[in-house]
């Protein structure tokens, strides 16, 4: 995955999270995954599958072509 596409997932979380009004320790809870993992992805130091990007989309209500646009 190139930084670029990484780069405008991590920036999505981190907005929709923002916009939820939710820390990183309650995202990660509601999501049943670690918070350190969460917080890699904001800041981009992993990869995320499609699964995992596809939870993360539902628990938002929004579409996985959100994240790249």
């Amino acid at each position: 995955m190139s930084q670029v596409i990484r780069q405008k997932i991590a920036n999505k979380i981190y907005e929709l999270r923002l916009q939820s009004k939710l820390s990183r320790e309650e995202l990660s809870l509601r999501l049943g995954l670690d918070n350190s993992y969460i917080s890699k992805l904001e800041r981009c130091k992993i990869n995320i599958s499609i699964d995992r990007l596809e939870d993360i989309a539902n628990f938002f209500n929004i579409k996985i072509v959100e994240f790249f646009q």
